[in-house]
């Protein structure tokens, strides 16, 4: 079974949580399963890099800024690799654009056109787990582009979606997705299945669970997609057709 995993940055914020990340994903692969990896940057650090940028120009360049955000992820999967290597498993890391990821030339707000997986196919036949870059492409000038905001969650059905997966699990600091904000109010419930169109609105009114670009590409592919807690035990939420 061939499954996509994405980590938030919440979920690979230290040296601690990352090797914890890399421990479940190795015990898939001691199950027998192919596996995807995508990586989001670590904690703040995308904030703080466009901070760092706003430091020297108050409106920068939007692709040199898509040069220097990519770094982000890039670094996490780096790490991510690092660490399934130490416990064993042969991982190994890829940037959006080895990873296939074709896009638009919208940075900053790119969207995907397609994939072309070959790359990944042959490191999975290698047996190799795959750790790809979130939140990043390549346009058709070869230039790094950005997906925006919670774009990692995008990469992640994309390759669900082009790789065929069995289905893409989303990894964050939230146990699911819940009828209303529970951090507002108490009686929130977490829903065990929702489907694609209610999430979809869901997303495009705020809640900050999925990408809304992410929900659109598992709708039109099918793709199953579970929302789960990096942080505490349960089966989360499947996002689905109803």
């Amino acid at each position: 079974m061939l499954i996509v995993r994405k980590y938030g940055g919440s979920s690979l914020a230290d040296g601690e949580r990352i090797r914890k990340a890399a421990q479940s994903v190795a015990g898939l692969v001691a199950q027998g399963h192919r596996v995807v990896v995508v990586v989001s940057a670590q904690g703040d650090t995308t904030d703080l890099l466009l901070a760092q940028s706003r430091e020297l120009t108050k409106a920068p360049d939007l692709r040199e800024l898509d040069q220097y955000l990519a770094a982000g992820e890039q670094m996490s999967a780096g790490l991510m690799a690092m660490a399934l290597q130490e416990l064993g498993v042969h991982g190994m890391s890829l940037t959006g654009a080895q990873a296939g990821i074709l896009t638009d030339g919208s940075h900053g707000d790119a969207r995907i056109l397609t994939l072309c997986t070959d790359r990944i196919r042959r490191e999975l036949d290698r047996g190799r787990t795959v750790v790809v870059a979130g939140f990043q492409g390549v346009d058709r000038l070869g230039d790094i582009t950005t997906l925006g905001r919670g774009g990692s969650d995008t990469t992640a059905v994309a390759l669900a979606a082009w790789l065929g997966a069995e289905r893409c699990e989303i990894f964050t600091d939230v146990d699911g997705v819940y009828d209303k904000d529970p951090r507002r109010f108490p009686d929130a419930v977490r829903l065990e299945k929702i489907g694609y169109d209610r999430m979809l609105q869901m997303a495009k009114e705020g809640a900050q669970v999925l990408h809304d670009r992410s929900v659109e590409l598992a709708k039109d592919h099918q793709v199953p997609v579970w929302v789960r807690s990096s942080f505490r035990p349960g089966q989360g939420t499947l996002v689905c057709d109803l």
